[in-house]
């Protein structure tokens, strides 16, 4: 999909870039598959910001997606390609035999009138959905399973895509976009092809007001608060933060911490990702 660069006719307009949008088939979801999106906007419960610089953005509609892919043995026909303010993937609204419409996450090469199944008997293309004992070795999939029945979990992303490397007695060995090489049994179902919008990266937003309608607020550096607010804070003019390592508002080191809990997945991951 080409992006559209716009007209420097001011400082935001400058380096910005968008899409054309030009895959786009429908522009109103259907009604009957979305639910009001209350935005958290970072905090929890009580009120308290667990998150922080989130907040504000356009009022959006949650699209209910299929990741689980369930319906195994009905065909289905896409009807429409729709964007999706959601995620940074398209996704295509598919009418099945039995009358029930649902969106999948949209691959590259899907178009309206294809018709996409999912089960061990559905053919290896693009948009179908199957377990990974019936896919061939080297094939390309997404929205992967990391429990039978769970549903995809991986590879959900614009552009993204795995590869199936091998199958060893009960396991298949994946290589995820982060290079990782991991294990996921060959019972858990995966879907065919490349996610679609691959230039989703090369987009330039241009100015900080795209970013705030994504919810987003402004990051204030620690060099810049005071000493009572951030570690780094304190000094007069640019200074070091006077510390080996910088650190979070809390203390707590920011760089070479381990975040990762021993967990009984570790044994699946034969190679991590590339740092």
């Amino acid at each position: 999909m080409p992006l559209i660069k716009f007209k420097p006719t001011s400082p935001g307009r400058r380096n910005q870039s968008g899409y054309t949008f030009e895959e786009i088939t429908k522009s109103e979801p259907e009604k009957a598959l979305t639910s009001p999106h209350k935005v958290a906007a970072g905090r929890n419960n009580r009120g308290v910001i667990t998150i922080r610089r989130q907040g504000g953005g356009v009022k959006q509609a949650l699209r209910a997606i299929d990741f689980k892919r369930d319906k195994i043995g009905v065909p289905g026909t896409v009807n429409a390609i729709e964007y999706d303010p959601n995620r940074t993937a398209r996704i295509a609204l598919v009418y099945y035999a039995d009358g029930e419409k649902r969106y999948i996450i949209a691959p590259v090469d899907l178009k309206v009138g294809d018709v996409v199944k999912a089960g061990p008997d559905a053919e290896v293309k693009s948009g179908n959905h199957l377990p990974m004992k019936n896919i061939p070795s080297g094939t390309a999939i997404h929205n992967i399973e990391l429990l039978k029945g769970q549903g995809g979990q991986l590879v959900r992303s614009a552009g993204g895509t795995a590869r199936l490397m091998v199958k060893e007695g009960d396991f298949a060995l994946i290589r995820l976009p982060s290079s990782e090489l991991r294990k996921i049994s060959v019972e858990c179902s995966a879907t065919i092809g490349q996610i679609g919008n691959i230039e989703h990266g090369n987009i330039s937003l241009g100015k900080a007001g795209r970013r705030r309608l994504m919810g987003w607020r402004p990051k204030s550096r620690g060099s810049a608060q005071t000493p009572r607010d951030h570690p780094h804070g304190g000094g007069s003019g640019k200074c070091p933060i006077g510390m080996p390592g910088p650190k979070t508002p809390w203390g707590k080191p920011a760089l070479g911490y381990k975040t990762r809990k021993k967990k009984s997945s570790d044994k699946l991951i034969v190679r991590r990702r590339e740092k």
